[in-house]
């Protein structure tokens, strides 16, 4: 289940916002969450719910969008209002394949490329639970049109550009072996 907001909210009011977007999504799992709900964290601190280990889930959040992700699957998401990006991060981050393609890229559209790469690594990184500790550069992504292409096997991802490429959600899901 996935659910995307935007709204004009103060930048700290994102994060609980998120959270009452997963109890949404849980509350129509017919599971309950709340402050008091038994938590438990990955090797690198990825929260789980203690007690339905099956039922996975992430967020995300930026100034003026929130994104809940949940899933029987483990998953990563990630959501980021498009603005001008900062070069050194693409430097480290993005593949010399990737640096190319966003380099040779018209003038006006650099920015939400630069996004669309981001947010799917992000959402990539997040799903294997270990955060921009990952060799970022490693993972690789290009676009035949609105398609995805990537090398990264048994991963599932998929990418919404929102409000005239003002905003990019994307999400990553790890294949359990079942299909």
């Amino acid at each position: 289940m996935l659910m995307i907001s935007m709204l004009d909210l103060d930048k700290r009011e994102f994060h609980s916002h998120a959270h009452k977007m997963l109890r949404e999504c849980l509350r129509k799992m017919g599971i309950e969450y709340g402050d008091d709900t038994p938590i438990v964290k990955g090797k690198l601190g990825k929260p789980a719910l203690a007690e339905y280990p099956d039922v996975h889930y992430n967020l995300s959040h930026a100034s003026g969008i929130a994104a809940c992700m949940v899933s029987d699957r483990e998953c990563g998401i990630d959501c980021e209002n498009v603005r001008d990006f900062r070069p050194n991060v693409m430097k480290r981050a993005f593949s010399e394949k990737e640096r190319e393609m966003v380099e040779k890229a018209p003038e006006s559209e650099k920015n939400l490329l630069f996004f669309r790469l981001w947010t799917l690594k992000e959402a990539y990184v997040k799903a294997l639970g270990v955060g921009i500790s990952y060799p970022m550069d490693t993972a690789e992504f290009s676009f035949d049109g609105e398609n995805i292409i990537t090398d990264i096997e048994n991963c599932r991802f998929r990418q919404f550009i929102l409000k005239n490429g003002s905003f990019v959600v994307s999400v990553c899901e790890i294949n359990n072996g079942d299909n």
